[in-house]
């Protein structure tokens, strides 16, 4: 294995089966590929990703090799108007399988969306619209390119790949272009013609008078709209120091930190994924989650009119979150003794791209772990709590996801995303208010939009052969209830894929138990692990409505699948302009889930009422969920933790052995 450490760890030859493609494998990919008649100058290559092995191989390995290393391509070729996959073995240097996939829109590249600009741009109507609105210089635009979902108003676009391009207005370089949008213009572009086939102009609302910008060097601006006029001077520095270094170890892909074993994966559509997640203890390594990754994000937005009314935007199946992953930081995006790491992506000609630090490791002090204060002696025993991050960020046209990874050292896991950057915008008429969203600046508002994330977790708790149970709290029978009080957490198995279809309830206390019914602690109980839920929502769309035929995996939290390696995305594998497909499709067979190799589905959503202060750019929040130890281990398993130095007391207790006094907090 040889790694170049320039930016971040990049790896150069493929050593696990597991191992994301290499540049040199992309490479090879796209030259045997192009010797296919279908394929010319124009195809676009919209995926190329490793094409994982069975998870009974990946099990098995390395005491039995791995036979094959494989490829999977989707493109899209403009002139035929057609959609392919692709299987290349590059272990035998040969395409393996080829097909047509009819009826399908492949994700829109990041070429194509930045081809839109200039294809817009050269529209007489769309440059009248500008005119009217006192735009005279269309270099003083930005155009976007928005998904269009599954509008079938009368049949004109049916077949065609097609984009909602939405228009702004900079006000300078470096402007903020989401400060101007321009309401009530909408441009509908096909991509394999790359022209525009529509442009709908109902007029509107002025553009709003003030810029929006947040930098240093502009947030002082005199017709800028911020609560600020200067930056803060009397923030001093917080320096992290790991003087011995981290406590993990990195081999290539793999990991370890403390007990957990984990390797690293990365797709162009998913971004980051966990792989082989498993807890070492007595000398072996005991499994927990086979594969974790974040399938879907499916953003609704609640607004009638023209420019919102479609935004239903699939941000991995539509265009893919792996791409726009940014490069990070140190100092900025992560903080301390920082482990980064290179994935290699690819353009639309097939060609890899090397994204330098889109991978950010690190341990982070969490507080307090565990303690407890005898109060007749006044004896205190604290340890910290530690959790290892790794994250990523991407950029999703205005929106900035960050996507974060922790592991803790009493065995829980949880992830956590955090939302920034810029809200989509509207116009509204001097002086009026805005009747779905929120007033941010004069002339300018923010829609009322939702924001869900769907992760899927290939379960393996001690073992392939799961079980999942929901736990609700209720009262204990009035016969054995005298007082009222009384309650019992009730376990109820989640049989098939019918019943598996569930949603949280706070007020009992939902949560869902992984358990392997083979295996029992020392307890007798089965080993298991509980998924609690963080604050979640539930779509306000109603049943009917597009956006509940497109995405409806977000009407329910948790859904539980029997394994199948070819159901990987919530959405399905085509959302761009489909119908719907994807979890409600997969859970149709209602397959038997007790004591077999399940797939566990959890979707939590942000529930985004704009507020004024997410103007000009948004403060970061955070919504996530966490899988916890439930009778996986037969005690506090962060027991053996290390007390820290110096030695912990309550003050003023005649136990304090530090000089001063004074205690570590």
């Amino acid at each position: 294995m040889s790694y170049a450490t320039t930016g971040g760890r990049e790896i150069a030859e493929s050593g696990h089966p597991l191992d994301p493609l290499t540049a040199a494998e992309i490479r090879s990919v796209t030259r045997m590929v192009r010797t296919r008649p279908e394929v010319n100058d124009r195809t676009r290559f919209v995926s190329i990703t490793l094409l994982e092995p069975a998870k009974h191989a990946v099990q098995a390995y390395p005491e039995k090799p791995c036979p094959q290393r494989d490829a999977f391509i989707v493109l899209r070729q403009p002139d035929r108007k057609t959609s392919y996959e692709a299987t290349v073995s590059l272990t035998g240097s040969q395409i393996t399988s080829w097909r047509q996939v009819p009826d399908v829109q492949p994700a829109i590249t990041l070429e194509e969306f930045m081809a839109c600009k200039a294809v817009v741009r050269e529209d007489e109507r769309w440059r009248s619209a500008l005119h009217d609105r006192g735009v005279a210089d269309v270099e003083e635009t930005v155009v976007d390119a928005w998904t269009v979902g599954h509008h079938r108003e009368d049949g004109r676009f049916d077949d065609r790949r097609l984009a909602h391009a939405l228009t702004f207005v900079l006000d300078g370089e470096g402007d903020n272009p989401y400060a101007r949008p321009v309401d009530g213009l909408r441009v509908l572009v096909d991509l394999d013609e790359m022209s525009v086939v529509d442009v709908e102009d109902r007029g509107g609302p002025p553009l709003p008078p003030h810029a929006g910008n947040y930098t240093e060097d502009l947030i002082g601006r005199e017709d800028n709209w911020t609560p600020v006029d200067r930056v803060r001077d009397d923030l001093h520095p917080i320096v992290l120091a790991q003087p011995e270094g981290p406590s993990f170890r990195v081999d290539g892909y793999a990991v370890e930190w403390q007990k957990w074993r984990f390797r690293l994966g990365f797709t162009p559509r998913e971004g980051l994924v966990l792989h082989q997640l498993g807890f070492s203890e007595k000398g072996r390594t005991r499994p927990v989650v086979h594969r974790a990754a974040l399938s879907e994000i499916f953003t609704p937005y609640g607004d009638p009119g023209l420019v919102h009314s479609h935004k239903q935007a699939f941000d991995e199946g539509e265009y893919g979150a792996g791409y726009m992953v940014n490069s990070l930081s140190l100092g900025c995006d992560c903080l301390g003794d920082i482990t980064y790491f290179d994935v290699v992506v690819h353009d639309d000609r097939g060609e890899p791209i090397t994204i330098r630090q889109a991978i950010c490791m690190h341990e982070e002090d969490y507080g307090v772990g565990w303690k407890h204060t005898d109060f007749r002696t006044g004896d205190a025993v604290t340890r910290r709590a530690r959790r290892l991050v790794v994250s990523t960020f991407s950029a999703l046209g205005n929106y900035q996801y960050g996507y974060f990874w922790y592991l803790y050292l009493d065995g829980t896991i949880e992830f956590e995303v955090k939302l920034t950057g810029m809200i989509s915008t509207g116009t509204v008429a001097p002086g009026e208010k805005p009747v779905y969203g929120t007033l941010v600046a004069p002339g300018l508002y923010g829609p009322n939009h939702q924001h869900f994330f769907n992760v899927r977790l290939d379960m393996c708790v001690n073992g392939n052969d799961n079980s999942v149970y929901e736990v609700n709290s209720e009262l204990a029978p009035p016969q054995d209830n005298p007082f009222g009080h009384a309650w019992l957490a009730r376990r109820t198995l989640l049989a098939t894929e019918r019943e598996a279809q569930r949603t949280i309830d706070p007020a009992h206390g939902r949560h869902w138990l992984i358990v392997n019914p083979n295996v029992r602690n020392r307890l007798g109980e089965p080993v298991g692990y509980k998924l609690a839920a963080g604050a979640n929502v539930l779509p306000i769309q109603a049943e009917g409505t597009e956006a509940h035929r497109r995405a409806g995996f977000a009407y329910k939290h948790l859904w539980v699948t029997a394994y199948d390696p070819a159901q990987l995305y919530a959405g399905g594998d085509y959302p761009n302009q489909h119908p719907g497909d994807g979890l409600p499709e997969y859970a149709k067979a209602d397959r038997p889930l007790d004591n077999t190799d399940v797939v566990v589905w959890y979707t939590f959503g942000d529930h985004h009422v704009v507020r004024p202060e997410d103007w000009p750019v948004m403060p970061v929040t955070t919504v996530g969920f966490q899988l916890k130890p439930f009778g996986f281990f037969d005690g506090n398993p962060a027991l053996d933790v290390p007390a820290p130095t110096p030695h912990c007391a309550p003050e003023n207790s005649p136990h304090t052995d530090t000089d001063d006094g004074r205690n570590q907090r």
